[in-house]
């Protein structure tokens, strides 16, 4: 359905010239969501994959231990797309204090962003709701550290800022002035909280992304909160036990049309477009997910059978390998004082994973050697390449 443009602009003044910046209007959207049998079908297929998605903690045998690098990954991904130049294999070797192949700046922001989903859960957990307060908490953490630390993290925007373009007057986007932001973000929180209707979850989440995109509230990390706050309201709202969504990759590969859609929305009020592609990202998304489960799963069951045939040395060496579970990627001090092995066990543990060709290692140094769990990283890095790596 097309609509009118959803909102308004206002003339406002920004570094020396005057700009149309625009103002959206407050969800729901009106007149109301064409809900075309297409269109619902899509949503009840994306419903299913979540509810399959949720239950891929039966596949595992050790939840967090996929949870632990599915976040990391999501990290990557989601400061990919604003421009960070970081891998998953960097972010794990700047957990361990060591020296990664990119900027440190770069590894910091995601490294920050771990940070952030983590605070985020932790006060849903402790019965927080999600609101403008818990959302500038986590883009506080968000921005704690690298080169967001100038940008007033944790604080809404108090001067204009815009989407594309050197300037204001050449801008793709000009997000409402400054002083409209707060009344712009009350009536997002109050659509989070169900007024003036109550809304369904998913398309809750689908809408919000989309205002809170265009509300753009922070100098800096809005495409990431944005990102985040879906599927904080997931969980927030029980449709996840655990944050296993994460739309980054899809937006990531579909990024022109991604965008393309939310101005389409702006501009238009095709609302259905954008939800039609948000429920696509969710289904294909969610079996993605569902799918590196079951190639994790595969691989360490098939990992841990071929360790057994190693005899007096196998308990030793599956406790290493269930730790580089955890952290594939890890040094041997590391890995000692994980396991509370001794150093002498442990790199005996270490060549005879390597001897089984499930670890290789990353340094040829005698101290400080980094290992690798070499397929576990492949498999739950792919979509997170660098370009010429």
């Amino acid at each position: 359905m097309k609509r009118n443009l959803q909102g308004h602009y206002e003339t406002t003044t920004t570094a020396g010239e005057k700009v149309q910046a625009f103002v959206p209007a407050p969800l729901p959207p009106r007149p109301p969501i064409d809900w075309a049998p297409q269109l619902r079908d899509k949503f009840d297929q994306a419903l299913l994959a979540l509810g399959r998605l949720d239950s891929v903690s039966t596949l595992l045998p050790d939840t967090s231990l996929f949870l632990y690098m599915y976040v990391r990954k999501e990290a990557v991904l989601s400061s990919m797309i604003e421009g960070t130049q970081s891998s998953l294999s960097d972010l794990l070797l700047f957990e361990l204090d060591q020296e990664p192949g990119v900027p440190l700046d770069d590894v910091r922001e995601v490294s920050n962003y771990v940070a952030a989903l983590d605070h985020g859960l932790r006060r849903l957990a402790e019965g927080f709701p999600l609101s403008l307060r818990l959302l500038k908490e986590i883009h506080g953490v968000l921005l704690a550290k690298g080169r967001g630390a100038a940008q007033s993290p944790g604080e809404f925007r108090r001067s204009q800022n815009w989407i594309g373009g050197t300037r204001p007057g050449n801008a793709a986007f000009v997000p409402p002035p400054a002083e409209r932001v707060l009344e712009c973000m009350g009536q997002l929180e109050l659509f989070l909280h169900d007024q003036p209707e109550p809304t369904p979850v998913l398309l809750k989440a689908a809408l919000a992304h989309v205002q809170f995109e265009t509300i753009h509230p922070f100098l800096d990390g809005n495409g990431r909160l944005g990102r985040l706050l879906i599927t904080l309201l997931l969980c927030e709202q029980q449709v996840l036990q655990l944050p296993m969504l994460y739309l980054s990759l899809y937006f990531k590969t579909h990024r022109q049309y991604y965008y393309e859609l939310l101005n389409g929305v702006r501009l238009t009020g095709d609302w259905e477009a954008w939800l039609d592609f948000f429920a696509e990202a969710v289904i294909v998304t969610s079996s993605q997910a569902v799918e590196t489960a079951r190639q994790i799963n595969g691989l360490a069951t098939a990992d841990r059978l071929e360790i057994a045939t190693l005899g007096r040395a196998a308990p030793s060496a599956l406790q290493v390998h269930q730790t580089l579970l955890a952290h594939p990627i890890a040094t041997a001090g590391w890995l000692v004082a994980q396991t509370g092995l001794t150093a002498a066990t442990v790199n005996k543990s270490l060549a005879h994973l390597q001897s089984l060709g499930i670890v290789r290692e990353l340094t040829a140094q005698r101290r400080n050697r980094v290992f690798s769990y070499g397929k576990y990283v492949e498999i739950m890095g792919r979509g997170t390449e660098l370009p010429g790596k």
